[in-house]
């Protein structure tokens, strides 16, 4: 195994124990960026200097017997739309060229609190929503690799640094991690402060985490999930124990609803013959379960609240430059203007009630299972691919995770999604783990 092979769990293990630099896993990362980045194009901001100074300090700490972070020494790969005070914040956009935040968001802070590696800044969409950067996907660059958080799924799916973070307002963790064949996992609404985070719409952002196990995500998510008076959506929790949960055994095994969801007339065939599959082979574990027709306004409820909040909080971008903003977003924005603060309010307030309409699945149920995509990563680089299969959980605020358990007839990756209640993300991690490794034995 070489270093840029290992898990996040035994990197952080072998230097805590002294059997591994911090120095040397991020010299073995850089040397891979350096083999793949012209293929890839997953960063957007590097510096490699300033990434083994962060290693180096790191090691320092360890050697004087320093207190040490969960994350110590490990190498992190952070979405160009959360504030550094140490590089640029540019958010995929011309108009923000140059940006240099004076503060740490409050995520990044959190890595640092940990003992995280900051390694750079991977590439974002235009302002996280459509507009594709240059990243390409690293099974096959002809492919998208999905969005907005197209370079934090590619570099730990290249296996440039083995964590990464990102966000998501509609699909932009689950869909690029199931394109890219890595784990993704976003939070339940609320779990992780936003503070100094891009603010596309407040009543769906979310941030999320890229690994390539559930444990590894657990690894990262957990220390992120501190209570942050300065993020209204956040109230006052201990954290939940994610990275010793997931690694957990489940008590009983889990029993899982198949939800095909409003939108499975749009699943394209390979997707269809995989999750007849997939419930074939968990048998009694797996029942169909379907949702009440309200739940098909759901992609339209969110819709009103994303694109009337983009007017409303890019209003200073288009002011400035709504020539150099992409066709795709302006249309969204000026969509977003014609909604109603009566469309917007119902919007909101109908999520409380899909959510209470999900509690008896979820007494049932440990988990949902739904596919994370519509299939495989479409060809071409001019779209991210179709957010439709998680429009539904992120709109209900619920927690999700992306599993790289299947492939399509053409052997790009395809993700299994699997959702919880709201508030349980410890318990689906523990299922989502459990699931990965009942079929891959």
């Amino acid at each position: 195994m070489t270093l840029t092979q290992m898990t996040a769990i035994q990197a952080a293990a072998a230097i805590r124990n002294g059997e591994l630099t911090s120095e040397d896993l991020v010299r073995a990362c850089l040397a891979r960026i350096d083999e793949v980045e012209k293929t890839v194009g997953a960063w957007t901001y590097l510096d490699p200097d300033h990434a083994i100074r962060q290693a180096q300090a790191a090691d320092l700490a360890r050697k004087e017997g320093r207190a040490l972070g969960p994350l110590h020494g490990v190498p992190v790969g952070v979405k160009d739309i959360f504030d550094t005070d140490d590089m640029p914040t540019e958010d995929g956009t011309v108009l923000h060229a140059g940006r240099q935040p004076l503060e740490d968001s409050a995520v990044v802070a959190l890595l640092r609190e940990a003992g995280a590696v900051v390694m750079g800044k991977t590439v974002t969409t235009e302002l996280a929503v459509y507009s594709p950067g240059k990243t390409r996907n690293p099974h096959n660059p002809e492919h998208t690799p999905g969005g907005s958080s197209s370079g934090s799924a590619a570099a730990v799916a290249a296996h440039m640094v083995p964590l990464a973070v990102g966000s998501q307002t509609n699909g932009s963790v689950i869909r690029p991690a199931s394109f890219c064949g890595v784990v993704g996992y976003k939070p339940s609404f609320g779990l992780i402060s936003r503070h100094r985070v891009l603010r596309q719409s407040p009543p769906l952002d979310s941030v999320g985490v890229f690994a390539r196990t559930v444990e590894d995500a657990a690894l990262l998510a957990e220390p992120l999930m501190a209570y942050d008076p300065r993020d209204p959506a956040m109230r006052p929790r201990a954290r939940p124990t994610l990275a010793a949960t997931a690694s957990s055994e489940p008590p009983v095994e889990p029993d899982i609803a198949f939800v095909k969801s409003p939108v499975w007339n749009k699943a394209d065939d390979d997707t269809r013959e995989a999750f007849e599959e997939l419930c074939g082979h968990l048998g009694e574990r797996v029942r169909e379960v379907d949702l009440p027709d309200v739940f098909a306004r759901a992609h339209d409820w969110h819709r009103d609240i994303m694109e009337a909040d983009l007017a409303k909080n890019f209003r200073i971008d288009e002011d400035k430059g709504r020539d150099r903003i992409s066709p795709v977003l302006r249309e969204m924005m000026d969509r977003g203007k014609t909604v109603s603060a009566v469309a917007y309010n119902e919007a909101i307030e109908h999520r409380a009630v899909l959510e209470g309409l999900l509690e008896p699945i979820f007494k049932q149920y440990d988990a949902i299972l739904t596919p994370a995509t519509v299939g495989t990563a479409p060809k071409g680089l001019d779209s991210t691919g179709s957010p439709m299969f998680c429009t539904l959980w992120t709109y209900c605020g619920l927690p999700a995770v992306s599993l790289p358990l299947l492939s399509g007839s053409n052997g790009m990756p395809m993700g299994v999604q699997l959702v919880g209640p709201k508030g349980d993300d410890a318990r689906l991690l523990r299922t989502a783990r459990w699931l990965a490794e009942s079929l891959g034995e």
